[in-house]
């Protein structure tokens, strides 16, 4: 795999934003506020109820955008924005990286997902997103919002968010490329509040980490994330459909 060698990325500059770590906590803040507060709501819809769709839909991307937007308001109020902030791009460098950083990293959670399911056992074996969506069939439009969303709207906020704003927050604080690396893996598998799951969390998160790192670019660990989330939001995709069984 042709990627560039880490000691011709160049070093970003430094950053002059106003913003730090404070602002990653209130970005979470919104985040876990939010989901608290839609998942009471979704915890008092009948699975029965013709509304249940849109509120699976509801509870499972709103609390991802407000936080992504609270992302991108504070590097436009405390910041430079989020091209220069959180060192957005999306050019064909950006996109062959990705590739290459997803595809490894598809290979390597196939096998620690088959590996992690013997362990905690078929039944344990399912994310909060599985879990919601188990025996709950859906319209087709409604089917593909999720997938698109789970496929590719959703990397990219959660992108922007840690690999995005945490990772310009610790930089900032002067740590080295690998410190900040390292902690935003286990903070991205961490923050998912799925106990069990945070250990396959983690082997997802170091390739689509080492995209960021290796590129020093948003844009690279976007398209990563997207490769590696297209198996599992098409498995969603089939369920809501009816043709897979959970």
């Amino acid at each position: 795999m042709a990627v560039t060698p880490l000691s011709e990325v160049a070093t970003p500059a430094t950053r002059d934003h106003k913003w730090g770590f404070g602002a990653f906590l209130f970005v979470f803040a919104v985040f876990v506020l939010s989901a608290v507060l839609i998942g009471a709501v979704i915890g008092m819809a009948r699975t029965d109820s013709k509304d249940s769709v849109a509120v699976i839909l509801i509870g499972t991307m709103l609390p991802t955008f407000l936080a992504t937007l609270a992302t991108l308001a504070v590097t436009k109020l405390r910041g430079n924005g989020p091209k220069i902030d959180l060192r957005w791009s999306y050019n064909r460098e950006d996109l062959r990286a990705g590739l290459k950083f997803g595809l490894l990293g598809l290979i390597c959670t196939t096998i620690a997902a088959a590996v992690w399911t013997r362990i905690v056992g078929e039944e344990n074996a399912t994310s909060s997103l599985g879990k919601l969506v188990d025996d709950q069939q859906m319209p087709l439009a409604a089917a593909i919002v999720l997938f698109l969303y789970v496929w590719l709207v959703g990397p990219l906020c959660e992108e922007i968010m840690y690999r995005g704003l945490l990772w310009g927050a610790l930089e900032r604080l002067n740590w080295g490329r690998w410190a900040v690396f390292g902690l935003t893996t286990v903070i991205f598998a961490v923050s998912h509040l799925e106990p069990l799951r945070t250990s396959l969390l983690l082997v997802i998160g170091i390739p689509i980490g080492l995209a960021r790192l290796y590129t020093g670019r948003l844009g690279a660990s976007v398209v990563a994330h997207q490769v590696n989330n297209f198996m599992p939001a098409l498995a969603v995709f089939l369920i809501t459909l009816g043709v897979m069984q959970p």
